[in-house]
């Protein structure tokens, strides 16, 4: 891929990546035969892990199909390597003083729906320190959420877990921060489902463990702060974006 055109948005803007990308097909076992896609993914893989978050999404959705991957799939995933072609200049930047501060803060986002196969949602978020980024998920969500609100809320939660044992670990090595932890949210509803429960009857089937947000925003570890959708950089964790939207992503993720 060293010679590649390289492309400027992580995924094709759209594109519904699910089984039916798969093999359908004698002519199309045939072009996979030789295509080392589990390797391939491993090394998309590997940066992810280690300094390039931006990854994640792509990731998260294309190691789902490492059974029996097609041809869409493999497109899918040379597009990525085209992007990461592209923006070998992208780095994680830690700034000392100048009002950054190590006290975390986190973006939180969920794709309602978007598998298409499962019609379960996305969950992605991204945790911020002395200006970069220290932590980051993308993950399907394990149950079918049966509204937007609902998609957010579980986001929220898994994000809550994570806010509370980095501030727990900060203080185990000396550098206590203060409470309350700010987390960003573009969802509303799900922000005022969090801060109060009561009255609320569509939210009786949530499971019990996802109600852990209330208790944590009740006792004052986490704030809850609304954001509007394009300025929240965990957007780049739950879908694929147009090449406008991914950008202004990256300017919050790696401060282009």
């Amino acid at each position: 891929m060293a010679d590649c055109s390289p492309k400027s948005t992580l995924l094709p803007p759209g594109i519904d990546i699910s089984d039916d990308l798969s093999p359908m097909t004698e002519e199309d076992q045939l072009f996979m035969a030789n295509k080392p896609y589990r390797s391939a993914l491993g090394g998309l893989m590997w940066a992810q892990v280690a300094t390039r978050p931006d990854l994640s999404y792509a990731v998260n959705t294309l190691a789902r199909f490492q059974t029996n991957p097609g041809p869409g799939h493999w497109k899918a995933l040379m597009h990525a390597y085209a992007y990461v072609r592209g923006t070998l200049d992208h780095a994680i930047t830690y700034h000392k003083g100048g009002g950054e501060s190590l006290k975390p803060i986190s973006y939180v986002d969920a794709n309602y729906g978007g598998d298409s196969g499962t019609r379960r949602s996305t969950s992605g978020y991204v945790f911020k320190m002395a200006g970069g980024v220290v932590s980051w998920s993308s993950k399907l969500q394990a149950t079918v959420a049966l509204s937007t609100t609902e998609a957010e809320y579980v986001a929220i939660t898994r994000a809550a877990q994570q806010a509370v044992w980095m501030h727990a670990f900060l203080g185990e090595i000396g550098l206590d921060q203060p409470l309350p932890t700010t987390l960003y949210c573009d969802n509303a509803s799900a922000i005022a489902l969090a801060l109060s429960t009561k009255g609320h009857q569509r939210a009786k089937h949530i499971d019990i463990r996802h109600h852990y947000i209330h208790e944590r925003v009740s006792d004052g570890q986490i704030m809850l702060q609304h954001i509007p959708s394009v300025d929240n950089v965990a957007d780049v964790f739950t879908k694929a974006l147009t090449k406008a939207l991914h950008v202004n992503n990256m300017k919050g993720l790696f401060g282009l």
